[in-house]
């Protein structure tokens, strides 16, 4: 630092500490607040790559569940850290970097269930909602975002992709009919409720992971989330 920096900084040092006390706080305040701004949006914007990043690498290098059980933590986070307009920020920008990289379908798709889910749960965890709550809502909004990737693609591609799903649980119910020794034929509403309870099982389960995963890691991050039920704790020696 040359002399006429050193002289601009004990300048400033004594015009401010010539200002009344309140002038003073108020500059103080003034640049925590720029401070704090300037860590939200870095923090935000560092927390969004991350959720596109790990979207991007589970698309072309599948790993199978590890990654995805990863997908609405950053964003969750973000809520914890910083509230409700950031963990929008955080969702948009997330899906504005995925658009860019792999398109506007594949960001969509991220934004619903993913990017609400992780607002949802940040929400939840920030206002210390029991996880009986939270993984409902989130099931619930796994399983919009399911049918809503169906239907996204059955557009896209001209074909409706639940006759699939339908096909594969009709399948599988006349195989536990036969070992059942039943000679009926599951009917087609059986064969829905059947596919539905199956999605609902399988959104249920994939939330209680990412809870677990969420107390282990946002713990030691020091951003706790709300403490699992007590026979949860029992069974997995949690304290």
């Amino acid at each position: 630092m040359n002399n006429d920096e050193i002289n601009w900084v004990d300048g400033e040092d004594i015009e401010e500490n010539n200002l009344s006390l309140s002038d003073q706080t108020e500059i103080k305040t003034k640049k925590i607040l720029t401070s704090k701004r300037t860590l939200e949006m870095v923090e935000t914007a560092f927390l969004a790559s991350t959720g596109s990043l790990i979207w991007l690498i589970n698309y072309y290098f599948p790993v199978g569940p590890i990654l995805k059980m990863f997908f609405p933590v950053p964003i969750a986070l973000v809520y914890l850290r910083w509230g409700y307009r950031a963990s929008w920020m955080s969702a948009l920008v997330s899906c504005l970097l995925l658009s860019i990289l792999m398109g506007p379908t594949r960001s969509i798709v991220f934004l619903i269930p993913y990017g609400l889910m992780g607002v949802q749960l940040g929400m939840l965890w920030k206002r210390n909602v029991s996880w009986i709550m939270s993984i409902f809502l989130g099931t619930i909004i796994g399983t919009i975002g399911f049918f809503f990737r169906f239907w996204l693609f059955s557009i896209l591609l001209g074909e409706d992709l639940w006759l699939y799903v339908i096909t594969q649980v009709t399948e599988l119910a006349e195989w536990i009919f036969i070992k059942l020794g039943l000679l009926a034929q599951p009917s087609f509403w059986l064969i829905s409720i059947i596919a539905l309870v199956m999605i609902i099982v399988n959104n249920l389960i994939y939330l209680l992971i990412v809870h677990l995963v969420s107390l282990l890691m946002l713990d030691r991050l020091g951003n706790p989330i709300p403490r699992p039920p007590k026979w949860l704790q029992v069974l997995l020696d949690y304290e």
